[in-house]
């Protein structure tokens, strides 16, 4: 059998691209880049105007800028989603298993204390810094496998399950962090939205089916969430727990739910936060802003806190016999994967922005910095895991003739 030429196998590789996991990550880098360029040319007065000008007087309604809008409106899809995942992980997925569950617990929580403790160690001590030591906390689910899409078969199959699971649990936790130390709750409007969540728990407990039911009230969840001083994306994932895994007609609410809004959530409500988000100014910063304690501690946190974090946590629980290694992979390859977890972007950008909220140009200086801590920490990771992984396994690749093989 003829060998297919250089050209038709680029074509097929290119083509397969757009149909795997890697997409994903390349749209988003797409749009981290095309935010720092346009926020650094000619029409930079323009961008944050658009997402920055008034829409109307705060007292009117507390939203009143698009960028407002898209932190605390459109990320509520995205949120709503990683709850939907979540509830099904723990119901059916591989989080309801004690044993499996184990490993990628213990990895997520060293993967958010070791940055954490990292951060505070370089910049905890910076006046009006503290704040922002949940930042490299977060693992991007998105870009991370979008990486792990781009390596095909090099990276084998218990180990995309065991970052796809790490990054679940690490959502789990940076909510967490988000309502439990970047809110400031209103106990009226807290009860209120309390009691609009019990409803919906109880519409799933006497049989309701109907999904427009179930929207309606999470449209009054996010309301009253947004007036009660907590995070309004935390609606979002409340109301995603509240929806039948199962219907009266046997088929999974919460699954086609989730499948009709991952493509949405993925393409079009994280770019759009992306690009709202990721633009920031250069103008009169060096290279020697990146040695700045706020920065430095952010990327410091993703590079080193992450995969120092998670490796060590693993390889501890391996060697105790609390957990088995994950099969058919060796440490290296391990190792790439816990790199990987140090791609912070979405989650990190959302935290950044509610840890130093705020009109001032301090706040806005300070979250410019945060900004540029994460891409440089996030790049950086992502490159990294991509070459231990890409040039330092011996694991096969699958036939590039192959039009189902995984792109490599």
């Amino acid at each position: 059998m003829a060998q297919p030429s250089f050209l038709t196998r680029t074509v097929r590789n290119f083509s397969a691209l757009f149909k795997a996991d890697a997409f994903e990550g390349i749209l988003l880098i797409a749009v981290a880049i095309t935010a720092l360029v346009v926020a650094n040319s000619g029409v930079a007065g323009s961008y944050f105007e658009l997402f920055n000008g008034y829409l109307w007087p705060k007292e009117t309604f507390y939203l009143n800028t698009l960028h407002l809008w898209v932190n605390d409106g459109l990320m509520v899809i995205f949120f709503f989603v990683v709850g939907l995942e979540v509830k099904r992980e723990l119901i059916a997925g591989n989080l309801s298993d004690p044993k499996a569950r184990n490993l990628p617990i213990l990895a997520a929580i060293a993967g958010m204390a070791f940055p954490a403790a990292l951060y505070f160690l370089i910049a905890g001590s910076e006046p009006g810094l503290a704040r922002g030591w949940a930042i490299p906390a977060a693992t991007d689910i998105a870009f991370a496998m979008g990486v792990i899409g781009l390596l095909g078969t090099r990276v084998p199959a218990s180990l995309r399950l065991f970052l796809l699971t790490v990054a679940i649990v690490d959502d789990i936790g940076a909510v967490a962090i988000i309502a439990v130390f970047y809110s400031d709750p209103k106990i009226m409007w807290l009860l209120i939205s309390l009691g609009v969540f019990i409803g919906m728990i109880a519409m799933n407990r006497f049989g309701v089916r109907s999904l427009a039911a179930f929207v309606l009230a999470t449209i009054v969840l996010w309301y009253c969430v947004l007036n009660s001083g907590v995070h309004a994306t935390i609606a979002g994932v409340l109301a995603a727990f509240t929806i039948p895994m199962r219907s009266g007609d046997g088929h999974s609410m919460l699954e086609n739910v989730e499948h009709a809004l991952v493509p949405w959530s993925a393409y079009l409500v994280v770019p759009i936060f992306g690009f709202a988000n990721a633009g920031v100014s250069l103008d009169g910063l060096g290279l020697d802003a990146l040695l700045d304690p706020l920065p430095l501690a952010i990327a410091t946190g993703l590079v080193v806190g992450k995969q120092v974090g998670i490796f060590a946590t693993v390889w501890g629980a391996v060697k105790l016999g609390i957990v088995d290694k994950p099969p058919g992979c060796n440490w290296i390859e391990i190792w790439g994967v816990c790199i990987l977890c140090g791609i912070g972007f979405t989650m990190s950008l959302f935290i950044g922005e509610l840890a130093f909220e705020g009109s001032s140009d301090a706040m806005r200086f300070l979250r410019d910095e945060a900004k540029i801590g994460i891409l440089t920490g996030s790049l950086i990771s992502a490159l990294m895991g991509y070459t231990v992984l890409r040039f330092t396994t011996d694991r096969p690749e699958a036939q590039i003739d192959d039009p189902k093989s995984p792109v490599v």
